[in-house]
């Protein structure tokens, strides 16, 4: 085993940067078992090159790239900056917001950021097998954007100690499902936080190796999966797991899927279960909170609190206090708790619930219904910030159908929904502009309506 060097003030709680043997497997490149040793080595030789500074952007595409980059930012002290793409605008908006700060990647970029570092090329090193750093509990190693769904992105501070526990719940969870070691492949970026809990954080506090890749097409997804030992976990989204089902593809043997960033329709799930022969969990939480809950979507309709984490309903939402949280954070979603408060079923979210001519509806409710006709292949519908001449906020849609006409989806849509909730616009688009994680960004929704 490694043995610790302690980092920090004398007595202050701290915990170690990587968990477990030297031999251990904590990531596969190009078939290859990449171990502790290993990884730490490279983790050494990039932290060595890292210049002073308090932040840097961490902009790596290859996961194991990112790991690396990940682990020696924290090693040297700096905070990782997660922008919520690697969009130029984003990242120079980030950049902005911590005056010294740098960017880091593995490839060449043109343009590039400001003080841009290109990483060393992660070949052969000696492995390290001295002392493993513990950090601090309370130094923060990452401040996540959100996604900008509902609005502008908003920065969430994040500590070791604070990733320490939150990887914990979903650790006690998947081990309770499929076993405490395991292989996973994730479609969904590092930069996200859910790309963050599943695929950086357990392969250095969990027995899980990382695929090094992100997979986007089926075959891809198959061949990654292909490449890793049983047993095998697909972390992914709603939209990825979608497009596989539709592929028709076969997959390697799966002791699990793991999905989040939107919400999972039973049928979905059902789907995905018979056809590659694997239970889907599906996780539920933010960015500002991390993963608290997690549910088997196909059997299941209420969601189980992972360990110390208790609901408080409010009226206009809920706050959750988690043990990776140091004081309870409110949410926008409304929810009614079960079994002594250990399960809870989601109402919908106060940012969801419409009102129009008296009429109530969730928005949620109506974007299953749109998505429900058939020959709708992708679709969207949201509300205006700006009211009409009569003082309402209309609801808009933008809705992917090649076979059918705006005026066929109406059709369809006013039998499925009261009219005055029906969308004014509604255009139709060739793709919604959903980003890595499968999300639309509401100034992106609005530009494309406009455009139209």
């Amino acid at each position: 085993m490694f043995h610790s060097e302690i980092s920090g003030r004398p007595g202050a709680a701290s915990f170690p940067l990587l968990v477990g043997a030297p031999s251990r497997v904590v990531a596969w490149r190009d078939g290859q078992a990449v171990t502790a040793a290993t990884f730490l080595g490279h983790v050494r030789q990039v932290a060595a090159t890292l210049p002073e500074a308090d932040s840097a952007v961490n902009l790596c595409e290859d996961r194991y790239a990112f790991l690396v980059a990940f682990t020696a930012l924290v090693l040297r002290g700096q905070t990782n900056l997660l922008p919520p793409s690697r969009a130029a605008h984003a990242v120079d908006e980030v950049m902005a917001n911590h005056p010294g700060a740098y960017a880091i990647g593995e490839l060449d970029l043109a343009p590039s950021p400001p003080g841009y570092l290109r990483m060393p090329v992660l070949d052969d090193v000696s492995p390290a097998y001295g002392g493993i750093p513990s950090i601090p509990a309370e130094a923060v190693v990452a401040i996540g954007y959100t996604s900008g769904s509902t609005g502008k992105p908003k920065p969430n501070i994040k500590t070791w100690g604070s990733f320490v526990a939150s990887n914990a719940g979903n650790a006690r969870m998947l081990g309770l499902a499929i076993g405490d070691a395991f292989h996973v492949v994730a479609t969904v970026p590092p930069q996200h936080m859910y790309g963050i809990e599943m695929s950086v954080l357990m392969p250095l506090l969990s027995d899980v190796g990382v695929h090094a890749g992100r997979p986007f097409f089926p075959a891809d997804v198959a061949t990654a999966l292909a490449s890793l030992p049983e047993p095998r976990v697909l972390v992914t989204t709603p939209v990825h797991l979608r497009a596989l089902i539709e592929s028709g593809i076969d997959l390697p043997p799966l002791a699990a899927f793991v999905s989040a960033t939107a919400p999972m329709s039973v049928e979905l799930a059902t789907s995905a279960e018979a056809c590659f022969g694997a239970p889907l969990y599906e996780v539920f939480g933010s960015t500002e909170t991390c993963v608290f809950a997690s549910r088997r979507t196909a059997v299941d309709d209420d969601w189980q609190l992972y360990e110390g984490v208790v609901l408080h309903p409010q009226p206009d939402g809920t706050l959750v206090d988690a043990p990776q949280l140091d004081a309870p954070i409110a949410l926008a979603d409304i929810v009614s708790l079960h079994d002594e408060g250990r399960r809870f079923r989601l109402r919908g979210r106060n940012t969801d619930l419409l009102e129009i001519a008296g009429k109530r509806a969730s928005l949620g409710d109506l974007n299953r219904r749109l998505l429900a006709i058939d020959g709708v292949r992708d679709g969207v519908l949201f509300q205006l910030d700006e009211a009409d001449a009569a003082g309402i906020r209309r609801i808009a849609g933008l809705v992917v159908a090649p076979t059918l006409t705006a005026d066929a989806v109406l059709n369809a849509l006013r039998h499925a929904m009261d009219p005055v909730f029906l969308p004014r616009p509604l255009r139709l688009v060739d793709a919604l502009p959903r980003n890595e994680t499968g999300k639309l960004p509401r100034a992106q929704l609005i530009e494309l309506l406009v455009s139209r």
